[in-house]
């Protein structure tokens, strides 16, 4: 063998060796995303979880657009992680809190089953859920911060992951003063679970958004406002009652 042929044939297998090793390499990267994905939705391979999906106000049981448009964004994400999915309907979800991941989309009015977890898990949260139009339909207090909606300028809607221990699977829910808010929050969620992983980890946690200019953004242009997690968890006052015997 000449000195040339040898030089071509070392040179073709350290090629291959360096193609393999960043092969391997590539995979295990994509692994360990993929896992760390799985653990921050709650769903390893071939899991099932809910989507629970909410109806559009005086439709007859029909589902908005832009909601549709959310749990798109959703199915999409549980296909990555290798699960699957199955759509229920807010009225007959009745399932038990942790026993699989669940996506809940829609606020309080239109879906009974976020009613009960802003009720059992973010006490703080108290949404206007007053049908009769105003300046404080459907406007957020959090705490002691009020936040009343502008119709196609600024909305807002909560990001929540909901979990009651290491073992049990997470509710995500999207609360919005709108639909297209519902969308804008998964469509959030999508883009910066790696980030929102990094900083809660596997723990709960409420954010407010807020939509800018939906009627000329749609749900693309998406603010954090704050991160409202000790204020949601926490129980409102107590209504003061008078001991005081009436005359």
């Amino acid at each position: 063998m000449t000195d040339d042929v040898r030089n071509i044939v070392l040179g073709v297998v350290a090629a291959g060796i360096s193609a393999t090793i960043g092969w391997l390499a590539r995979t295990y990267l994509w692994r360990r995303r993929l896992r760390r994905k799985q653990a921050f939705f709650g769903l390893p391979g071939n899991a099932e979880c809910a989507l629970v999906v909410n109806r559009e106000a005086g439709r007859d049981g029909s589902v908005h657009r832009f909601d549709v448009f959310a749990l798109l964004e959703l199915s999409a994400l549980v296909k990555d992680c290798g699960a699957h999915a199955q759509i229920v309907w807010h009225d007959t979800a009745q399932q038990g809190f942790g026993e699989r991941t669940e996506f809940c989309v829609g606020g309080p009015v239109s879906n009974r089953r976020t009613a009960a977890h802003l009720k059992s898990m973010l006490p703080g949260v108290d949404i206007t859920v007053d049908a009769e139009p105003g300046p404080d339909q459907g406007a957020f207090r959090i705490g002691s911060e009020h936040y009343p909606m502008e119709p196609g300028t600024a909305e807002y809607v909560l990001l929540a992951r909901l979990t009651t221990g290491q073992e049990a699977r997470p509710v995500f829910v999207f609360c919005g003063q709108r639909a297209i808010t519902n969308q804008a929050a998964t469509r959030y969620l999508a883009r910066h679970h790696r980030k929102l992983a990094r900083k809660h980890g596997s723990g709960t946690f409420c954010l407010l958004l807020k939509v800018v200019n939906s009627q000329a953004y749609g749900p693309d242009v998406v603010e954090l406002v704050a991160d409202v997690t000790r204020a949601a968890q926490a129980a409102p006052p107590a209504a003061r009652t008078s001991h005081r015997a009436s005359a």
